[in-house]
């Protein structure tokens, strides 16, 4: 009987002293800090050439010559390819021979004129004649020269659509032809953002923007936003945006694509650790701390997202506690003992305390 009663007292010994160790386990809280910050919007982008053209045949005929490879980069007025030009040489000796005895005649007319042998009308027919001659051998030497195919500019040609010996028509694409020096990055930016960004800029000085590339790194030339298309997209809500970046490495290339970032100053944002937070349907909530040591659920809401820090637009002021860690070991309406941490130092050690 004695011993059944001490190994009573023990476990009635053994559960208070638990339940005081529980009780005496401190929590971590802060407080939400108000601060200006700079948030990163992340739009997807295209990549596009400044200067991005097709060069197609300006005559037909047999494709003689190709001067340059597939990927090289040409020089404005360089010649790539040249069109079988006998046909047009041809063009171009007879139109000369018609020119010639057109002059001849306009001579011979002239000194008739001059003698008053024929009248001041056939002077001028002969003239007349002699220009449309003229006329139809330039015409002649320009569709000669069209045989000729140079590049517009400097730039990088694409991949060929014909091979040596082709026949090609008036107007078949032979290939692309990009200037890389300037790239163009669109990106669509929603409707609320395109406004608040009216509001924000200044006609002075064009914001700049960053572009991380496809390989997850920041391309190493920012770059400018120039402009702004004129319609939104009634489907998406989204209008285009686009930023002009330089290229003098030639790393950039049409058609590639990437995800433009643009730095946003935000004043007196409020700011709260993410890991202080967690969700309920799609919903996110912290545990605020009352001045009774108990902890009671709140919705937020999110405006913003940083590299481990949420901004909060409604649901927290500055002076109210949050739980920072041992989320999942309260429940609502608890009570709990805690220690304070500094807001501050909380924020600037993110990387320190992220779970």
């Amino acid at each position: 009987m004695m011993l059944g009663f001490g190994a009573l007292l023990f476990h009635v010994s053994c559960k208070s002293e638990h339940h005081e160790k529980e009780e005496e386990v401190k929590f971590l809280v802060t407080n939400p800090v108000q601060k200006d910050t700079l948030i990163t919007k992340d739009y997807v982008s295209q990549i596009q050439s400044s200067r991005h053209i097709e060069l197609r045949a300006q005559e037909r005929g047999y494709l003689q010559k190709i001067y340059v490879d597939e990927g090289a980069f040409v020089k404005e007025g360089q010649l790539l390819f040249q069109i079988l030009p006998r046909i047009y040489e041809a063009e171009v000796q007879k139109s000369k021979a018609e020119a010639e005895v057109a002059k001849i005649e306009y001579e011979n007319t002239k000194l008739l004129a001059d003698s008053d042998v024929v009248s001041k009308n056939e002077l001028a027919m002969a003239k007349a004649k002699m220009d449309k001659a003229n006329a139809e051998l330039s015409l002649a030497n320009v569709h000669l020269g069209f045989t000729q195919i140079r590049a517009p500019f400097d730039g990088i040609v694409d991949r060929f659509h014909v091979r040596l010996g082709s026949l090609v028509d008036e107007g078949e694409l032979l290939t692309n032809l990009s200037d890389n020096s300037t790239m163009w990055v669109y990106y669509n930016v929603p409707e609320a953002e395109y406004l608040d960004y009216q509001e924000n800029i200044t006609k002075t000085e064009k914001p700049q923007v960053n572009l991380l590339m496809a390989n997850n790194k920041y391309f190493k030339h920012p770059g400018v936003v120039e402009t702004i298309e004129a319609d939104f997209n009634n489907e998406t809500g989204n209008i285009p945006f686009r930023a002009s970046f330089p290229n003098p490495e030639g790393l950039l290339r049409h058609g590639e694509t990437g995800n433009v970032h643009v730095t946003i100053p935000i004043t007196d944002a409020l700011l709260i650790p993410q890991k202080a937070t967690f969700e309920v349907l799609d919903k996110k909530y912290v545990y605020v701390v009352d001045k009774d040591h108990k902890v009671k659920s709140r919705e937020i809401t999110i405006i913003n997202e940083l590299p481990h820090i949420y901004v909060v637009s409604e649901g927290l002021s500055v002076n109210d506690l949050i739980l920072l860690e041992g989320l999942r070991l309260v429940r609502e309406n608890d009570k709990i003992e805690y220690e304070v941490k500094d807001a501050e130092s909380v924020i600037s050690n993110l990387d320190l305390y992220a779970e």
